[in-house]
């Protein structure tokens, strides 16, 4: 059936000129639009989106002060203001000028309140905005669609002694002598209703700081200022990588990260005001853990990565958000791995990724992309699937096309689509015409049908190549499932003792890789990119745990990640996984390995009858012991950033599923210890917290109220809030 809910395309807006005065007493502002549009075809008929607007006053302007009145009237629902002139009006260049008022609401969109307590116990109120799909439409009357890009002229005029911040740089701040001051911004580019941000409120900016031409700095609530450093330093390093990656420059002229105290997004890449929950912005590098650092740095480079792949080149249709979301999760990767090496991020990521496969391997998951008719339909994209396998499927593609020529082809992709919309496939075919690959058919397969597959893998019957076989993988699977993928397979094999390589699509249901002689070992999905589980034979299965020091890290992730999923699927007995972790535990030091193997051993003691649980546990303490001793309670001053995150790790699994008395006990002590500033490893604070909560009592659950109460900063709030 056709959608009413499309604005008609006869009338088309170019500019806005906005002037706003918010009233944070009342929650209520005013404001004036002026629209520069194009008028395609005679009409009589103007159609907006407004919701929980009321427009006063409305004309249409022509050259030389040519006036048409015209009257209001309202769609609810569907989201309109129709604007009927009194005349028919020929086609060309009109001012569309309104005057309308709203509410500052409570919902956490639109224009909408975000409060906090200062110093004195006062609540303030600050006036902020969330627009993302469509709720621009709750601040001023505008064509409310991805597509329809202007420049928008902002003023805010805003009570002395608020700071007011809006997509563009300050140039003019105008005292009215009435209390007020009248604030304008320089205009931005063509850029997309959503992507306005309009922040008023009792706040304070940190001291700009110049990156290669582009002002950026933090604004929060007084008091925070302290909690700034390490984003700025995360938005510099991004904003320079980023310009490199995409050969082209910072499409805005400021870059302002503004922290909220009420705020429903993780972040909102609002063009040069990127709006944050404080969690994810504000935080003091010497009281957090390595863990909580690596999330504000991916937040941070995420929403830059959107400044130009989101908001310089954006979606058509909401269908597309996906893409926006996924490559900037791809992108915030790379520039992380980049800012911090020693993290190594992309392994790290294996294990969100390995959460969005869980999702994907149930009868209820989705493709990746699909058809969109009202905008609250794109709504559940905004989740583990769009941005973890779509970030990791982005990653599989630029593995097997090679780095190098994937980002000629996003920066030819983004060149050629600046300032304008594009469609998924846009994307694919940019990647074509840089790499001669068939980009557009590989990903159609990965975009358009929901779930994943699992490769089975086995030698030949005469031992000189590989058996390969693909079927979709459903924790309860379906005997006949159609469905087949265009695989990119990175494959590594011992040969004869020579190590040999090949790449390949696998395409069909099954194929054989003849490669010349004798199959010792072999990696199939060379690296770990792939976003497909891996069965092999236990042949193979033996071979390969014998060579566990060929294999990096994150393909010694993906060989417990797979084999852990294998068991949830009824495909593999869950001694293999526990052998698995015998053989792996005595050797590993990758943290996120580690975490599969945790992972799997809670649940495991979980599912089993009460008079099993005890040797669970024994067998937990039995493999995490010795790793633990390995590296004690405290840091070594040559030990890896990454020692801290495994320890913390093995004391919670130790402390929290293995009941480990002698852990429990240290645990408390150093929780107590905890409350004076550097007393304890912050990396350790939130197993501390974990292991006090799983075993404490009254006493505890009064301290961790006050703890989340008086937090010194947000990441020590939220560790008490879960504890």
């Amino acid at each position: 059936m056709e959608t009413t809910y499309r604005l008609p395309r006869h009338v088309e807006p170019h500019q806005y000129e906005l002037t706003l005065t918010p009233d944070l007493h009342r929650f209520t502002f005013a404001g004036e639009a002026r629209v520069h549009v194009t008028v395609h075809t005679e009409t009589s008929e103007i159609l907006l989106n407004a919701l929980d607007l009321r427009v006063l006053t409305a004309e249409l302007v022509g050259a030389a002060g040519r006036s048409i009145d015209a009257s209001v009237s309202y769609d609810a629902p569907e989201e309109r203001v129709i604007l009927t002139l009194a005349e028919r009006v020929e086609a060309g260049d009109w001012w569309v000028h309104l005057t309308f008022t709203g509410m500052i609401s409570e919902s956490l969109r639109g224009w909408y309140r975000s409060t906090f307590t200062d110093e004195s116990g006062e609540e303030r109120v600050i006036a902020t905005t969330q627009f993302e799909a469509t709720d621009a439409r709750r601040a001023f009357p505008c064509w409310d669609e991805p597509d329809r890009k202007a420049v928008f002229s902002v003023t805010l005029i805003v009570d002395d002694g608020l700071l007011a911040v809006s997509n563009g740089p300050v140039v003019e701040d105008e005292d009215l002598g009435n209390g007020k001051r009248q604030v304008r911004f320089g205009d931005t580019m063509p850029m997309s209703t959503y992507l306005v941000a309009l922040v008023v409120g009792p706040l304070v900016a940190t001291e700009p700081v110049d990156v290669d031409g582009t002002p950026v700095r933090v604004v929060c609530v007084p008091g925070k200022e302290h909690l700034a450093e390490f984003a700025v330093d995360i938005a510099a390093h991004s904003l320079r990588y980023f310009t490199r990656y995409f050969d082209i420059p910072y499409p805005a002229e400021k870059l302002d990260l503004v922290a909220l105290p009420d705020f429903a997004m993780g972040a909102m890449e609002n063009l040069g005001a990127v709006t944050f929950r404080e969690s994810l912005l504000l935080i003091d590098p010497a009281a957090a853990s390595r863990v909580e650092l690596e999330r504000i740095a991916d937040v941070v480079a995420h929403e830059v990565a959107h400044m130009w792949f989101g908001d310089l080149v954006t979606m058509k249709w909401w269908n597309g958000i996906w893409l926006n979301e996924a490559f900037a999760t791809f992108m915030e990767l790379l520039c992380v791995d980049d800012f911090r090496p020693e993290w190594k991020r992309w392994v790290s990521f294996g294990l969100t990724r390995g959460g969005s496969l869980g999702i994907d391997a149930l009868a209820s998951t989705r493709p990746i992309e699909y058809p969109v008719s009202r905008p609250s339909e794109a709504e559940e994209m905004f989740d583990v699937l769009t941005y973890q396998k779509g970030g990791g499927v982005l990653r599989m593609l630029e593995q097997y096309l090679g780095g190098d020529d994937f980002r000629r082809g996003i920066a030819s992709y983004i060149a050629k689509h600046r300032y304008g919309n594009t469609e998924t496939t846009d994307l694919w075919d940019a990647l074509e015409e840089a790499t001669g690959e068939p980009a557009r058919a590989t990903m159609d397969t990965w975009i358009y049908q929901g779930g994943h597959p699992v490769v089975s893998v086995a030698v030949t019957p005469g031992g000189d190549g590989l058996v390969l076989s693909q079927r979709r993988f459903r924790f309860l699977a379906e005997a006949d499932d159609p469905a087949l993928w265009q695989i990119p397979v990175l494959l590594r094999a011992s040969v004869g003792g020579e190590v040999v390589r090949r790449r390949f699509l696998l395409a069909d249901r099954e194929q054989t890789v003849e490669l010349g002689g004798p199959v010792e070992w072999a990696v199939v999905n060379e690296g770990g990119w792939g976003v497909y589980r891996v069965r092999y034979s236990s042949h193979l299965v033996r071979a390969l745990t014998a060579q566990l020091a060929d294999l990096d890290a994150m393909e010694r992730f993906n060989l417990a990640s797979d084999t852990w999923a294998s068991v949830l699927a009824g495909d593999t007995p869950v001694d293999d996984f526990l052998e698995l972790a015998r053989l792996l535990a005595p050797v590993e030091d990758d943290p996120n390995v580690w975490a599969v193997l945790v992972s799997g051993l809670d649940l495991y003691e979980r599912a089993v009858p009460a008079d099993r649980k005890a040797t669970v546990r024994g067998l937990v303490r039995d493999l995490c012991r010795p790793a633990f001793e390995r590296l004690g309670w405290t840091p070594k001053p040559d030990e890896p950033e990454t020692a801290a995150t495994l320890r913390a790790s093995l004391v919670r699994a130790l402390g929290v599923v293995a009941e480990d008395d002698e852990v429990r006990q240290r645990a408390v002590e150093l929780h107590a210890a905890a409350a004076e500033p550097g007393a304890v490893d912050p990396d350790l604070a939130s197993a501390l917290v974990a292991i006090v909560g799983r075993i404490g009592g009254e006493d505890n659950y009064a301290e961790f109220l006050r703890r989340w109460r008086q937090a010194t900063t947000p990441q020590e709030e939220l560790r008490y809030l879960y504890g």
